[in-house]
């Protein structure tokens, strides 16, 4: 008896080898594994399992208490801890992480029991709830918030919150966002004192990684989710994940008392992509040679500005459209600049130069924006570079005329909605009485 408990011990030693169950799968489309295996309907989900989706890849997950945990395409998450304490919920810990791409979180009965012991992390915030419906878009440095029905609390890890801590961080560095705030998210960046309250389009979590037309909607008469029949969940194809999520039983024996519903497929036309942008420099500088195809990419895109040697363009798709409220900001991502030397008589000479400490900030109320860099010259001297203009209402950046001012940019750019929001930038302006710099701009 002794050698057998040993040997059960050890066996718990090993990572995973005696986590609790979370939930179970109960749907799988595309290329989705759960830790080192397929992804597979039916599987059970452990606490601590990394679950992740491909470019085609979809997992719902059925909480144990019934809530709901969807991950879309490109997508890694994991339930981290799922312990459920019916006769005590002051007990119930609940933990959920989403380390990239985008999921939906539906509270279980457990979670509306416990609100105070969930945690939603992302790699730079950390999200409580209000007894909720939300989904999330994260890369490394922003995440993004959206409320489907209830309450989120969301705070960026600062000060006392932490990501090892447990239950909402509250206080004057975290937002609150309700479904009552229609079109509206909550923004979180890396290094960010406290999050911001955005309009959701198009930087909501469901246009970066729209749902499936059969993704469990909310009950009817929340926040903008319809309900359909159990009939037409049937029609899509989904019996099992049906009947295990509307008809199972709650942990207390009860069924379900907010059941998701399910609607019918959407069939006609597949919906277009994004626009995304496409810069480039499509002339040849000393020995560099050019890095867009000017012909090739007129032949397919819109051309929307010319600079210098550098080009941008739009691709086709879905038209983006600007925000009529809130504000955002970026960093620079990517760049490539050169400092034109002008010896008269025709003689330029040209030499690549790099760009830092770039911020580029949109008022989308206002409709305008600003930007600033700081440009370094091969010799090393440094240069502040601005430039402002005016936004469009499908995402063109038009800067104001530099005028010949020095350290003031001629700038042209675009928005897009790729990557959870994302802008480029090309642009011209004069460093001194022979000098002048063009370049681009990648900003995220």
């Amino acid at each position: 008896m002794r050698n057998i408990l040993i040997t059960a011990l050890l066996a718990c030693a090993a990572p995973l080898a005696c986590a609790a169950d979370a939930g179970k799968i109960i749907f799988v489309a595309g290329k989705a594994s759960a830790g080192e295996q397929p992804a597979v309907e039916g599987a059970a989900v452990q606490e601590g399992q990394m679950l992740s989706t491909g470019s085609d890849g979809f997992i719902y997950v059925k909480t144990v208490d019934n809530g709901l945990f969807i991950l879309r395409p490109q997508t890694k998450a994991r339930i981290v801890t799922y312990h459920i304490d019916q006769a005590n919920p002051a007990n119930t810990r609940i933990k959920l992480e989403l380390l990239s791409g985008v999921a939906r979180s539906k509270s279980g009965e457990a979670v509306k029991l416990a609100r105070q012991n969930f945690r939603f992390n992302t790699p730079v915030a950390a999200i409580g709830v209000r007894g909720t419906d939300f989904t999330v878009f994260t890369d490394d440095d922003t995440s993004r918030v959206a409320v489907i029905s209830g309450g989120v609390v969301v705070s960026g890890f600062t000060g006392g919150c932490r990501p090892e801590g447990g239950g909402p961080c509250e206080g004057e560095a975290s937002r609150e966002l309700s479904a009552a705030q229609r079109g509206q998210l909550v923004q979180v960046r890396r290094g960010q004192a406290a999050p911001q309250v955005l309009q959701a389009n198009p930087l909501s979590p469901d246009q970066v990684s729209p749902p499936r037309s059969d993704e469990p909607l909310a009950r009817s008469g929340t926040a903008g989710a319809p309900s359909a029949s159990v009939e037409a969940m049937k029609n899509a194809g989904l019996n099992e994940a049906i009947d295990k999520v509307v008809n199972t039983p709650s942990p207390g024996g009860e069924k379900p008392v907010d059941p998701v519903d399910m609607p019918p497929p959407v069939v006609g036309v597949p919906e277009q992509p994004e626009r995304a942008i496409v810069w480039g420099r499509w002339q040849k500088v000393g020995a560099s040679a050019p890095t867009l195809n000017y012909a090739a990419e007129g032949g397919k895109s819109e051309l929307i500005a010319l600079n210098g040697v550098f080009a941008l363009f739009r691709t086709p798709g879905k038209d983006y459209v600007a925000p009529n409220n809130g504000s955002v900001g970026f960093t620079l991502r990517g760049s490539e600049a050169y400092v034109n030397t002008e010896y008269g008589a025709g003689v330029i000479t040209s030499a690549p130069a790099t760009l830092s400490n770039g911020a580029l900030n949109v008022n989308f109320g206002a409709r305008t924006f600003a930007t600033n860099m700081d440009l370094t010259t091969r010799g090393g001297e440094v240069f502040a570079l601005h430039a402002d203009g005016s936004v469009t209402s499908d995402g063109k950046l038009i800067g104001n005329a530099a005028s010949g001012r020095l350290g003031f940019l001629n700038l042209h750019g675009l928005l897009s909605s790729e990557r959870g929001g994302s802008a480029a930038t090309i642009f011209d302006g004069r460093l001194d009485d022979k000098r002048t710099v063009n370049g681009g701009a990648t900003w995220r």
